[in-house]
């Protein structure tokens, strides 16, 4: 058997252990854009705040190390042009090609930024991939910023601000939502989480896009959306990312914001898999196709699909969205949709402590913020994926008596195993 895997991040690496552990003889080939091992995107913000060592940013270890342990043939620096899924055949942008019996495009997603008019792309920074994290670490190395603008209030905008923020320079976080986090945590929770970033000299500029750049003699004068001008030396552009799907052929398969796959991460196409941030798998809260841009996800998602690629069998009912981020001295965790609506109930001191905000509506919780304590979110994360699953679900003793050790109330913890009916 031979298989081709496009893209060698989190799904591509463990779809080929999987396939390997299935499959002692066949032949896999990868395609790498880049030169570099296999490497965790949410740790490049470590790497660049020197938290973590350049080595750390690849848990899998050396490609030379890979390569022998798998047994792979590895293309890196190799760009494909194109998939033909029903000749399951593989084209690179130098015009050759290779056929194989299954393919998986794990090709992940790259960091989406308009063009900034009067900004030379070259001057941009975003912070999405390896190249980008050396880029701006290497830039902070080299100059002595005083100002600058982050455009993009994600989790990753947050963790640029941070390191920003701690080394002196004047930071704007600016968005075009009217508040933090806005697709993961609710508006109380933002307001304080705003309230204490500003405490620490950080400035926000919500509501507002960047339209256009005017050059000045260290950096940037910045127009945003409503007029107002904000002077940066450094502009970093965390706003979103998109899938990398063009590699394939939307007749012959099925994209929408992503490639579209099954539980077992096959695409429309036979043959032809996908794993990653490149595509669409179940999310569970809503069961439509979704991406979830998550490490872990990606690693079921290309375990999943290197089983079913090796002829075993193997089944992935999905994630419901979710993030866990520690940042400026805070934990933030949010579990579930945050635009259902229903019953609210909280525990705690929003402004010290452990703070917990959750929404019931008739089908029971269905999503959960979490303020300075992630000790208690596996056992909540479990708690809401039965839920998911089953349709109802009690707190199960062990998690209970880690909800009550961490400090939250019985009466709390049944509330929140409990329904709202109007």
């Amino acid at each position: 058997m031979k298989y081709g895997i496009i893209g060698f991040g989190c799904a591509g690496y463990y779809a080929a252990k999987t396939i390997r552990a299935n499959d002692k003889d066949g032949e896999i080939v990868v395609y790498s854009d880049h030169n570099a091992a296999p490497y965790n995107p949410m740790l490049t913000t470590y790497y660049v705040a020197e938290k973590i060592p350049y080595e750390a940013l690849f848990p899998f270890g050396s490609m030379e190390k890979i390569k022998d342990e798998l047994n792979l043939t590895v293309h890196t620096g190799t760009k494909v042009a194109r998939v033909k899924a029903a000749e399951k055949e593989i084209v690179l942008t130098d015009g050759t090609s290779e056929k194989f019996d299954k393919i998986l495009v794990a090709t992940g997603a790259r960091a989406f930024a308009p063009k900034v008019d009067g900004m030379d792309p070259a001057d941009a920074f975003y912070m999405r991939t390896l190249d980008d994290a050396v880029k701006l670490h290497e830039a902070l190395k080299e100059h002595e910023y005083k100002s600058a603008l982050v455009v993009g209030a994600s989790m990753v905008g947050i963790k640029v601000v941070e390191l920003l923020n701690k080394k002196g320079i004047d930071t704007t976080l600016a968005d075009m939502a009217p508040r933090i986090f806005p697709l993961a945590a609710y508006e109380s929770v933002s307001a304080e989480i705003e309230r204490r970033i500003a405490e620490k000299g950080v400035k926000f500029a919500f509501g507002k896009a960047l339209t256009r750049a005017e050059k000045t003699r260290t950096g940037y004068s910045c127009i945003m959306t409503d007029g107002s001008r904000i002077e940066a030396d450094l502009v970093v552009l965390c706003i979103g990312t998109r899938a990398i799907t063009e590699l394939v052929d939307k007749d012959e398969v099925k994209v929408n914001r992503g490639i579209v796959v099954d539980d077992r991460m096959m695409t429309s196409a036979d043959g032809i898999y996908a794993a990653g941030d490149c595509c669409e798998g179940t999310e569970l809260q809503s069961g439509s196709n979704m991406i979830i841009g998550l490490w872990a996800n990606a690693a079921h998602q290309g375990t999943t699909a290197g089983a079913n690629m090796a002829g075993a069998k193997a089944e992935f009912d999905g994630n419901f969205l979710h993030n866990i981020t520690h940042f400026m001295d805070m934990d933030f965790i949010g579990f579930g949709d945050n635009r259902k609506t229903g019953k609210v109930i909280t525990s705690g001191n929003i402004e010290s402590g452990l703070y917990v905000e959750a929404v019931l509506d008739e089908t029971g919780l269905v999503g959960v913020n979490i303020l300075d304590n992630y000790r208690i979110s596996g056992a909540v994360k479990n708690y809401l994926y039965r839920i998911m699953e089953k349709g109802t679900a009690k707190v199960s003793p062990i998690q209970r008596g880690i909800l009550i050790k961490e400090g939250l109330r019985p009466s709390f913890i049944e509330k929140m195993e409990g329904r709202y009916n109007g």
